[in-house]
């Protein structure tokens, strides 16, 4: 299919009177927001009062979210499937089309893409873990660039010259964002009185609020051996330097994923929708995120604990938002491209900034590398 013949179609398409291109920028954008501050909170929010407390495996996130996401690609692809066959069709007729549409053709070109979206997946909780909301915000809006790059490269596509600028402007304010120095940084439980939104996980947390002088100490034996393990699992520490290095390498990724993917959807001579091509990505997903993710590098600890050690409802919208997310770039890229994708979203820094500097006391500065510009 050709990128001009997608272009009709998405001016035709429309919901609500708004085009489904730019419906679906817009929920994007809106998505980034609320997925990146959700996330943030969920890497610091407080540890249940349990004897033993553990925060979430990112493992089993990453796996769950695939899971999420086949789940309701499944049920539209089969409801689009429905509407071309004769009401009287047997549910095994059904089953059987949308096995044949998916195990098809170049399907397993999805592979690759698919992959790719699970490392940066992973990686993204990587770098919110040693960054905050704001920085890793600002950070991730470098896969403009290698975006564009990958588009030229894989989709012989040419640039404008604002586009450039834009680009270069893009780069430059990237570079200059400050970076805190420190190394470790604490973060103070949410239920501390300088923090002027407390999201109780509990009922056990309720109680708690009538008596914030006696802070949960988490004793593993009567002489406290491994309190210094103890205080990193209440107060987790950062490594910019690693947060960076991951904030890069999942803009890498998924610049090379995102625009591998619209080049398949848009060359391929294999007719799929775009829920289809969600339900291939998704599946082929599972293997990375399991077997690697979840058995290789965390198989021993989710043993000795369990899968869903540290679930709540926080880490459950945690996971929906980032199935939402992987849904909204498929059709982004479906009915526009990536590079407009990119610029779009671009807006969510500003969103994400004021959210941080309300909810997690994010301090806004004048200096660049440690000079003070006022």
């Amino acid at each position: 299919m050709g990128i001009g013949e997608a272009s009709r179609r998405a001016t035709a398409d429309l919901w609500l009177g708004m085009s489904v291109k730019n419906l679906c920028l817009v929920l994007l954008t809106l998505q980034n927001s609320a997925f990146i501050l959700i996330l943030y909170y969920s890497r610091i929010m407080p540890l249940d009062g349990t004897s033993n407390p553990q925060r979430y495996f990112t493992s089993t996130a990453v796996f769950l979210n695939e899971v999420l996401k086949l789940g309701v690609c499944l049920t539209v692809a089969l409801y689009e499937i429905s509407q071309k066959m004769s009401p009287s069709a047997p549910a095994t007729s059904l089953f059987s089309t949308l096995m044949a549409k998916v195990f098809t053709g170049d399907s397993w070109k999805l592979a690759i893409p698919a992959s790719l979206f699970t490392l940066q997946n992973t990686l993204q909780y990587v770098a919110i873990s040693n960054l905050d909301a704001a920085t890793l915000q600002v950070t991730y809006q470098l896969k403009v660039f290698p975006t564009a790059l990958f588009s030229i490269l894989l989709l012989r596509r040419s640039l404008s010259g604002p586009k450039w600028i834009a680009l270069g402007l893009l780069m430059l304010g990237v570079a200059i964002v400050q970076i805190p120095a420190s190394a470790s940084i604490s973060l103070n439980p949410l239920h501390d009185p300088n923090t002027k939104l407390y999201l109780p996980r509990s009922v056990g947390d309720v109680r708690r609020l009538g008596n914030l002088a006696t802070k949960p100490l988490y004793k593993r034996s009567a002489t406290y051996e491994g309190i210094e393990e103890d205080l990193l699992l209440e107060h987790p520490s950062k490594n910019i330097l690693l947060g960076v290095a991951a904030a890069v390498a999942a803009c890498t990724v998924s610049a090379l994923a995102s625009v591998y993917f619209e080049k398949i959807l848009k060359e391929s001579h294999t007719t799929a929708s775009v829920w289809i091509r969600n339900v291939q990505l998704s599946f082929y997903s599972l293997f990375p995120a399991f077997f690697i993710g979840v058995l290789f590098v965390d198989g021993e600890a989710i043993a000795k604990s369990h899968f869903f050690v540290g679930y709540n409802w926080v880490v459950w919208t945690t996971i929906t938002f980032q199935s939402l997310g992987g849904i909204l770039v498929s059709l982004c890229i479906h009915y526009a491209d990536n590079i407009t994708k990119s610029f779009a979203t671009s807006i969510s820094i500003l969103i994400s900034l004021c959210v941080s500097v309300w909810l997690f006391n994010f301090t806004l500065t004048t200096s660049v590398g440690g000079v003070d510009m006022t």
